[in-house]
């Protein structure tokens, strides 16, 4: 009883707050919770919807027609009109019937299903093919024809924005936890193969827009494919639980026109061959120290945390770490970055060897680290090859 009357007390306080959001703010409630699937701008997408609204519309009308001869015949055949129980047992027309309508119904609805699922695995005649790897937590997004890799990591105002006790209001940050460095840049109007795989646990790479998901499992290539019919920006996120980053991995698909994408194109690859040509150059403290900075924001913050302290029990503390501040151990230092150690990810595929000597750099000369230790891109070039 007094549960009964608990539960009473809790659906009619939820009651309360629900009508008040609503009557305040109509457009909230509608934003949060969307009663229907999302249609998409891609062709799969909308036969998807399509097909969802079909199967609705069918279970919509069964239910309803169940449900109306369930109630009048509880309404007319009470026990307070008089009704006297039917003797029969069991009839065989009936249950063939009813076995026989369903069937029918499921097959009706399996066909186009299956053809639907089958034309979503035809990736033949793709004229772009991009690989999208799951890291860790980050994307990793290789154009297959175009000889170009990105990493695509959460944006630095949703990063500073997550820390604990960071003092800043998340509704500041650009589509909070949802927007990333790099996107995913497409053209509209062509066939893409997107192939999944990820190189540590199982992520999912999942945009809603396009009408599918895709788990990307170690040692195992998923693909799929998209044409996408609108330009735009869309987004989702890894849909597979894959540790303590998992909600800080979105993914951003920016649709374009073919020439927009074709000057994007090479755009990327100079600024790319820029980027690699650029080992060679000294660089001041502070250049180190400021590059440095957003490289530990996008790659090392997660678990090393804003202030170095790391997660008791789980990732070790650098401020006043001796690896990070014992002058004789800088080339391990250089070392575990590139190739890891127990939990610590292998970033040396990932962070080009300047990035990598800047976050050296700057992880050796900020909080209680005071080394005044400067490391040139030539230095981690030569500990690769050690």
């Amino acid at each position: 009883m007094h549960l009964n009357k608990s539960m009473a007390r809790f659906l009619s306080n939820f009651s309360v707050i629900f009508s008040l959001l609503f009557f305040l703010n109509p457009n909230l409630l509608h934003a949060a919770w969307g009663l229907n699937m999302t249609q998409g701008v891609t062709p799969i997408s909308q036969d998807v919807y399509n097909m969802h609204m079909t199967s609705l519309y069918v279970v919509t009308i069964i239910g309803i027609l169940v449900f109306s001869v369930m109630f009048w015949s509880i309404f007319h055949h009470r026990k307070s009109k008089g009704v006297k129980p039917a003797k029969f047992s069991h009839s065989t027309t009936v249950e063939v019937i009813w076995t026989l309508i369903p069937f029918a119904i499921i097959v009706a609805l399996a066909i186009p299903a299956t053809k639907l699922l089958a034309r979503m695995d035809d990736t033949s005649k793709s004229e772009i093919t991009v690989k999208a790897t799951g890291y860790q937590w980050k994307w990793k997004y290789d154009y297959i024809d175009e000889d170009i890799t990105l990493y695509s990591n959460l944006a630095a105002d949703s990063v500073d924005a997550s820390q604990k006790n960071s003092g800043i209001d998340p509704k500041t940050a650009d589509n909070y936890l949802r927007n990333t460095d790099t996107a995913l840049v497409l053209p509209v109007g062509k066939k893409i193969r997107i192939m999944t795989t990820a190189s540590d646990v199982i992520h999912a790479w999942w945009v809603p827009d396009l009408g599918w998901k895709r788990d990307a499992i170690p040692g195992f290539i998923n693909d799929n494919w998209t044409v996408i019919n609108k330009e735009g920006i869309y987004r989702g996120q890894c849909a597979e639980i894959c540790g303590k980053g998992h909600g800080y991995m979105p993914i951003v698909v920016k649709a374009v026109p073919e020439k927009e994408y074709l000057a994007w194109v090479q755009e990327t690859k100079l600024a790319l061959k820029s980027k690699k040509d650029s080992g060679d150059k000294e660089l001041s403290m502070d250049e180190l120290k400021s590059k440095g900075e957003a490289v530990y924001k996008a790659n090392c913050l997660a678990c090393h945390q804003a202030n170095g302290q790391g997660i008791k029990g789980v990732f070790p503390a650098l401020d006043g770490s001796p690896i990070a501040t014992v002058k004789t151990r800088i080339t391990e230092h250089i070392h575990q970055v590139i190739y890891g150690k127990n939990n610590m990810p292998a970033f040396g595929e990932q962070l080009s060897d300047t990035d990598i000597a800047a976050v050296v750099t700057y992880e050796r000369n900020v909080w209680g680290n005071k080394t005044g230790d400067i490391i040139q891109p030539k230095d981690v070039a030569a500990s690769r090859k050690k």
